[in-house]
């Protein structure tokens, strides 16, 4: 069976920067896991996530290969595209309330996500947006419905945004921070509807953080970036306890848990290395195979 996603040398570019903005990434998804990519905030990680869904400006060039269940999507036209979102894949973006009209009920979002991409009528959207709501655990979902977004809590935006992405039981989820907004009880509780979700239905998980617990919490497999490379791909339980690439073991130890209150944390320098330089000459390759 084919990997449901495979990346090959896709980089991104807009206008004419001189640099890219995602170098040479080259990665495969296996069925039914959760693949975190972390690093720092510009390292890249919306972009390829954006790149993957077709979502980026006309700006940007993207190059290499996207391939979805075998078939390439980096030609895909409007249409064909459309279809792809939703179906085969969907996105949690970083901002709930961004993600949601506030002047309309957040049930009938739901619901208009489902007939966007299904020959349902209104009642049977409506029906299958509520067992939706209760089932990412929005209490009396019934009455809840008819709710504009502002009425309920952050952690409950959140699990409507889960709804709407999970509505058409996409293959892939991505999920692009979607802890970032909320406190540290409604993360954990989000993190583990992921996961239970994914076990329930199969789906696919791509979750793009900055923040190491959330990756040891529910990863089975981790990729970090760096200045738009994908530097070290590993198990997480291995990226943890050995880390191959100098930046990952620099990431790692600039982690302020654990560490004695008052203490001086690690900085990571421009070249990868903790509080001082490191040559080229030490580092592994890029490409976090070396």
């Amino acid at each position: 069976m084919t990997d449901i996603l495979a990346l090959s040398q896709v980089s991104v570019r807009f206008g004419a920067q001189p640099e890219p903005a995602v170098r040479d990434v080259s990665l495969t998804l296996n069925r039914g896991e959760i693949f975190g990519i972390v690093g720092e905030s510009g390292s890249g990680k919306s972009t390829l996530a954006n790149a993957v869904m077709s979502l980026l400006p006309t700006i940007a060039q993207t190059t290499g290969s996207i391939s979805m269940n075998g078939r390439e999507v980096t030609h895909l036209d409007t249409a064909e595209l459309r279809n792809l979102r939703g179906n085969e894949v969907a996105m949690i973006f970083q901002d709930a309330s961004a993600s949601l009209d506030p002047t309309w009920p957040v049930g009938d979002q739901i619901a208009e996500t489902l007939r966007a991409h299904s020959r349902i009528s209104l009642r049977e959207a409506k029906a299958r947006a509520i067992q939706l709501m209760g089932e990412v655990g929005i209490p009396d979902p019934a009455s809840r419905y008819s709710d504009a977004p502002h009425r309920l809590s952050g952690g409950q935006r959140q699990r409507i945004v889960i709804a709407a992405a999970l509505a058409n039981r996409p293959q892939l989820l991505i999920a692009d921070e979607p802890t970032t907004a909320l406190d540290v009880t409604i993360q954990a509780q989000v993190l583990n509807l992921i996961d239970t979700l994914r076990t329930a239905h199969g789906t696919t998980v791509l979750l793009i953080t900055h923040d190491l617990g959330v990756v040891a919490q529910v990863c089975d497999r981790v990729g970090v970036m760096y200045r738009g490379e994908l530097i070290e791909v590993a198990k997480t339980t291995d990226l943890f306890s050995a880390p191959r690439h100098p930046y990952t073991r620099a990431l790692l130890a600039s982690n302020p848990a654990g560490a004695p209150r008052g203490s001086r944390l690690p900085v990571i320098s421009d070249d990868w290395s903790i509080d001082g330089p490191t040559s080229d000459d030490s580092l592994p390759g890029r490409d976090g195979r070396s």
